[in-house]
């Protein structure tokens, strides 16, 4: 290549035509010319990379040994190379660099074009897959080896012994029940996730929605011990699925109910529901005076099986789901929880929904 044709491929690598096709590519893109130094970048890369600036050689913004090394190889073989690249500050990121040749009519390469694709929420939607099969098969894996041993122990030694039958037959029950109740969450899970961008239109009582999940949990209550103090007299209209809204006040009161006991309280037997309203939305507010929980702890309660003492939430045939459901829930009616708890001194869940709006006709 002469002189001449070298000048006017620089030209053309670093022409205003050059960088509006670099622009007008959706992911971060960077040309870099021969010399190494960037040609042309496009809004999506000088985001993703604070230190890039065209005209100034590309490795003092991506200081990535892979992708320096592909981009040599590209430049004298021709060939697209795909490397990967990932950074853990801010915040932990998975990059997928496609390095392409820029080549005359003679094939001879005289720039690389980088196409750089997130894979960050692949990554992490494929580990939440991976975790979610191995966490449900744990789950399902416990009762069901307790099933099939005591039915092993009833074929066997303790064929004949009504004692020990009625004994083993309680358990298996307990069993068996835990099982369907980790299946039937697992099924409600399931179909949120589907309807999770349709938007519910219905309007929803959430002061009588709260009132009939006190009403039907009070006999389980009063069986631990504990009082429901409910304040939700006038009605508050939200927009929402009335079964899916139950099942938020279902489990928050539940939780509190199980696990928000502490005897050596005053409030300890107490737990407070209400149901309030501002100018835009609608609050349930569930609190409980029991043990509060860890602010370690807070950040991962929404997850899927995640359980601050999995011990004591098996005991009470807890699934690890009850607060993901919710999540998903509000989710999809434009809602949220907020959770706040100090040690001694209980724990407050906010479930936020907006209020029903009539559509003008």
């Amino acid at each position: 290549m002469s002189d001449a044709e070298a000048v006017e491929l620089e030209t053309l690598i670093r022409s205003p035509f050059a960088a509006k096709l670099v622009e007008a590519m959706p992911e971060p893109a960077v040309i870099v010319g021969p010399d190494g130094r960037a040609a042309a970048a496009n809004q999506p890369a000088l985001s993703l990379l604070p230190g890039l600036k065209v005209g100034e050689p590309f490795v003092l913004a991506l200081r990535a040994p892979d992708v320096v090394d592909a981009r040599r190889r590209v430049m004298a073989s021709g060939e697209v190379e795909r490397v990967q690249w990932s950074e853990r500050v801010p915040v932990e990121r998975l990059f997928d660099v496609c390095v392409a040749p820029l080549a005359t009519a003679d094939n001879e390469v005289v720039a690389t074009l980088l196409t750089l694709r997130d894979l960050t929420e692949l990554r992490r939607a494929e580990r939440m897959r991976v975790d979610f099969i191995a966490n449900a098969s744990h789950e399902l894996r416990t009762p069901l080896a307790s099933l099939l041993g005591f039915i092993e122990t009833l074929q066997g030694s303790a064929r004949d012994d009504a004692k020990a039958r009625d004994r083993f037959l309680a358990i298996m029950r307990q069993q068996g029940r835990r099982m369907a109740r980790l299946i039937e969450d697992l099924l409600s899970l399931s179909r949120i996730e589907q309807k999770q961008h349709v938007r519910p239109e219905t309007a929803v009582d959430l002061a009588q929605t709260a009132r009939s999940v006190v009403d039907a949990l009070t006999p389980v209550a009063e069986d631990l011990g504990v009082e429901i103090r409910l304040s939700a007299a006038a009605p508050v209209l939200v927009t929402g699925d009335r079964d899916e809204l139950l099942r938020v006040a279902e489990n928050l009161i539940e939780n509190a109910i199980k696990y928000g006991v502490r005897p050596d309280a005053g409030d300890a037997g107490h737990v407070d529901v209400s149901v309030a309203m501002t100018e835009k939305e609608a609050t349930l507010t569930v609190r409980d005076y029991g043990y509060g929980i860890a602010p370690e702890h807070l950040p991962r309660l929404t997850e899927r099986f995640y359980r601050v003492d999995a011990t004591q939430s098996r005991a009470r045939n807890g699934t690890g789901l009850g607060l993901a459901i919710v999540k998903h829930i509000l989710t999809r009616h434009r809602g949220k929880l907020t959770i706040t708890s100090r040690i001694n001194h209980g724990s407050t869940f906010v479930a936020s929904v907006p209020l029903h709006v009539k559509r003008k006709p």
